[in-house]
């Protein structure tokens, strides 16, 4: 997990809202990216998000707005494959954008908005 001056989750009412996840292996420090590029880090980000949501009491089935940060659009076909492992239907909305940078030199950022009632 990234070194943060930032709660990775926080509720709302029935909203769950975690923070940017990036493809960081849990517990590396340094921290450590999955080899792999955009994709494989896309995995381990969603993977991380899981772990966050499971936190907070919620799942991915819970999620309703994803935002997706790429520092190359060209991966964009790519992670919506990785992006199916982990969504069924119905899927969550989500916004993508591409980005010159990210924390640490991630390829791959994603958060999360869930709905899950007390």
């Amino acid at each position: 997990m990234a070194r943060r001056p930032y709660a990775l989750w926080r509720r709302a009412g029935d909203l769950v809202v975690v923070s940017g996840q990036l493809g960081t292996i849990p517990g590396s420090d340094p921290l450590t990216f999955v080899e792999g590029g955009a994709p494989a880090q896309l995995r381990q980000a969603l993977t991380n998000g899981q772990s966050v949501l499971a936190e907070a009491g919620a799942s991915l089935a819970d999620v309703v707005k994803t935002t997706l940060f790429l520092t190359d659009i060209d991966q964009f076909g790519p992670c919506n494959e990785v992006w199916l492992e982990f969504f069924d239907d119905p899927l969550p909305t989500r916004s993508a954008f591409a980005v010159a940078a990210l924390p640490y030199g991630a390829l791959a950022e994603v958060e999360f908005w869930a709905h899950k009632p007390l």
